[in-house]
C-alpha cells in the first residue's frame, strides 16, 4: 500500500469545519464496507468541528449512482463526501463502474466549484477493502499505513 511521505516545509491543513454543512453520499452496495467508511468520515468531521446536525447522509444503490446524488446535494451544502466500494470481479464491470464513478465525482466538483471528496475504495479483493476500511481514530477514516494495521476483525490466522 502506498504511503504518504510529506516534506518538512508543507504546512498542516487548517481543519475548521464549524458552521459548515456537509453532505455524505454513501453506496448501499458493499455496505459492510461503506458503513465503516461512513463511521470514519463522521469521526473526521467531528474532529474538524462539523456539528453532527450539519451532516446529511444520503444513500444510493451503488457507486455508479454517487455522482448524481453528489451533484444534487452540492447545491445546498458546503462540501460533499462520496463513499463507496467497488471490488474487482471477473468481468469488465469493475472498470466501467469505478471509472465512471471517479469521473462523475470529479465532474461534480469541477462544475459546482465545491469540495467533493472521492472516498470510493477500488480494490481487487474483499480483504483489501476490509483492510482499507479499518476503524482508526487517529486517521479519521483515512487509509492507514501498512505497519499499523493490526489484526482485522474476523481475519483468519
Amino acid at each position: 500500500m502506498a504511503e504518504d511521505v510529506r516534506g518538512a516545509d508543507v504546512p498542516e491543513p487548517l481543519l475548521d469545519g464549524a458552521g459548515l454543512r456537509v453532505a455524505v453520499v454513501a453506496a448501499r452496495f458493499n455496505s459492510h464496507i461503506t458503513l465503516r467508511l461512513l463511521a470514519g468520515a463522521r469521526r473526521g468531521l467531528a474532529a474538524a468541528g462539523v456539528a453532527d446536525g450539519d451532516v446529511e447522509v444520503s444513500w444510493v444503490p451503488g457507486a455508479f449512482e454517487i455522482p448524481l446524488a453528489a451533484r444534487i446535494l452540492a447545491a445546498d451544502h458546503d462540501a460533499v463526501i462520496c463513499l463507496g466500494c467497488v471490488i474487482r470481479g471477473e468481468t469488465a464491470h469493475f472498470e466501467h463502474v469505478a471509472g465512471q464513478a471517479a469521473a462523475g465525482i470529479m465532474r461534480v466538483g469541477l462544475d459546482t466549484g465545491k469540495p467533493v471528496v472521492f472516498g470510493v475504495l477500488t480494490t481487487d479483493t474483499l480483504d483489501q477493502a476490509l483492510d482499507r476500511s479499518l476503524p482508526d481514530p487517529g486517521a479519521h477514516g483515512r487509509v492507514r499505513g501498512p505497519d499499523d494495521r493490526g489484526p482485522r476483525p474476523g481475519a483468519r490466522s
